[in-house]
């Protein structure tokens, strides 16, 4: 019987080898998976963080984009008005707003002396939001017009936006300067008209205020001469950060004072002299811009006579 067992014993161990081998072949083939799904999750991950990294370089970069739109009509963030055509001599627009009534009712007053020696410079920081200022383009709208038509003076509006935060979270007043000078930019002869129809149909304070739709439809009606371009850069709001910016720089400095703030709208200028009269008087206003002009023109040497 010995002899018939004998051969068992060697062929069980090599069986139970056998076995060994394939288990840690089969181990090592599992190691081997897992490392291979390792690297797979990795290289998942990386190309996750790589595809969202391009997105916020993307943002990063249309935002980056959007900051360096300048209008290139701005001369120190003001627009220079260029026609006065479409606003009536009571300061009314043509299709008939209703602004410009008080100023009618006023005696007409005497424009500034017409020389070059005595040209008026007349800046007007305004918020399209501002009662106050509303107030100022319905009483001088008229005398203002015929001033620059006479050129008389220099007008130049600096869109602001004191009130964004007064229009129920619309930002109406950063909106609606942007708008203005989205219209100075492509179209300028139309801004005086656009500028007048902002102020005179105004909405009130805490209410949203006119839409982007809205604000390219007035536009429009300005008779804006690329009326697809002037509403692709309202609706688009190419000009935002412009006019924040814009706003900001007002609040720290207002060029030629000598570091006077802008602190509220209307601020008008006269000559870099800040008109503290009434809003809503034209006769006062006119008054104040014949003294800025009258000092000017005395002050202006007299050329000496030649032999």
């Amino acid at each position: 019987m010995s002899n018939d067992e004998s051969p068992q014993v060697p062929a069980t161990r090599d069986r139970r080898g056998a076995v060994r081998e394939k288990a840690q072949q089969v181990h090592a083939k599992q190691r081997r998976a897992r490392r291979i799904r390792g690297g797979l999750i990795g290289v998942g991950i990386v190309a996750v963080v790589a595809v969202v990294g391009v997105s916020v370089t993307l943002a990063v970069t249309g935002d980056a984009s959007k900051t360096t739109l300048t209008p290139l009509s701005a001369t120190a963030d003001g627009f220079t008005v260029t026609s006065v055509a479409g606003v009536s001599a009571a300061g009314q627009a043509v299709e008939g707003d209703t602004g410009g009534e008080e100023a009618a009712t006023e005696e007409a007053a005497p424009a500034p002396t017409e020389t070059s020696a005595a040209e008026v410079e007349i800046r007007v920081y305004v918020d399209y939001l501002s009662p106050a200022s509303a107030q100022f383009q319905a009483a001088n709208a008229s005398q203002l017009s015929s001033w620059v038509e006479d050129d008389a003076v220099t007008l130049t509006y600096y869109p602001v936006a004191l009130l964004t935060a007064k229009s129920n979270g619309t930002k109406y007043s950063l909106r609606a300067a942007a708008a203005a000078a989205c219209v100075a930019t492509y179209a300028p002869d139309a801004f005086y008209l656009f500028n007048n129809a902002l102020l005179t149909q105004q909405p009130d304070v805490d209410s949203d205020g006119f839409s982007d739709t809205e604000l390219a439809d007035i536009a429009q009606a300005s008779g804006v001469q690329s009326p697809k371009v002037v509403r692709a850069c309202i609706e688009d709001g190419d000009y935002l950060t412009w006019a924040k910016d814009a706003t900001e720089r007002a609040i720290d400095e207002i060029p030629g004072t000598d570091g006077t703030p802008l602190t509220g709208t209307p601020l008008v200028l006269v000559n870099d002299a800040v008109y503290v009269g009434s809003v809503d008087s034209a006769q006062e206003f006119a008054q104040f811009v014949l003294t800025i002009d009258s000092d000017k023109y005395y002050a202006t040497p007299t050329p000496t006579p030649t032999s």
